[in-house]
């Protein structure tokens, strides 16, 4: 099984920090925020990576990651995305890469608390199909919610006005080699893009998806600067740092 990180994008949302870095090289804590992913996926056994990235300062993944020797890694493969066609579109560099086998694919922005060893696990038993990582949030609106019916997934709605349930369809996707056909069928969203979620959609059509539901908190670190500083909290909190806020005297 390969791994395949997604870290393209401009990252406008955290400008004007990513005016002169990719914001998956912004700090979370005390590490470069694409260190997070490549860590989950190391540690769920999946030890054969490609990074995709883009933007002006592509070059600095290769200076921050050389060939992953931080990661115990023999090798980290790389390949480049032109502008911003969706998350799909950056899948589909990799077709070339994943040479027919199960793929996993994290976005280089999520950041877990534990671990997904269970759902790859899982998964390398899993003859054919998809499987996806769900949450529960407060905000359904914001993201791609999954609708349950008994132990399925029935559907997948963007940002959807009414959600039929407060599960969201986090950042880390698991696909047969079968998930090139599907992007190959794809049309360009409102916003121009090839979405994941009529990739995963596809899937469900042919009954199958799979899922599971992330254990421990979960946090999309790229949305806001907002989300950049929680979730440098909530690793810091993770790994033990003790806050303390002294004021002092006027």
């Amino acid at each position: 099984m390969k791994g395949i990180i997604l870290a393209g994008g401009l990252g406008t949302r955290l400008a004007p920090l990513t005016k002169i870095t990719n914001k998956h090289l912004l700090p979370i804590y005390d590490k470069p925020m694409i260190f997070y992913p490549i860590r989950t996926l190391v540690d769920a056994g999946v030890r054969d990576l490609l990074i995709v990235t883009g933007g002006n300062n592509a070059g600095d993944f290769l200076r921050l990651l050389g060939n992953g020797s931080a990661f115990d890694l023999p090798h980290i493969n790389y390949t480049y995305q032109e502008g911003e066609g969706g998350i799909a579109d950056a899948l589909r560099l990799a077709e070339h890469f994943a040479e027919g086998q199960k793929i996993v694919v994290m976005l280089g922005d999520n950041v877990i608390e534990k671990d997904i060893r269970a759902g790859v696990a899982a998964f390398r038993k899993q003859k054919r199909g998809a499987r996806v990582y769900l949450k529960e949030v407060a905000n359904p609106r914001a993201y791609g919610v999954a609708e349950l019916r008994g132990k399925h997934i029935v559907s997948i709605v963007e940002k959807p006005a009414h959600p039929k349930s407060n599960l969201a369809v986090i950042g880390i996707y698991m696909y047969d080699s079968a998930v090139f056909d599907v992007i190959r069928t794809l049309r360009p969203s409102g916003r121009g893009e090839l979405e994941i979620t009529d990739v995963n959609n596809a899937y469900i059509k042919r009954r199958q998806l799979s899922y599971d539901v992330l254990d421990g908190w979960w946090a999309d670190a790229g949305a806001s600067h907002e989300k950049l500083l929680e979730t440098s909290l909530l690793v810091a909190q993770r790994d033990g740092m003790k806050f303390s806020v002294s004021r002092g005297k006027n």
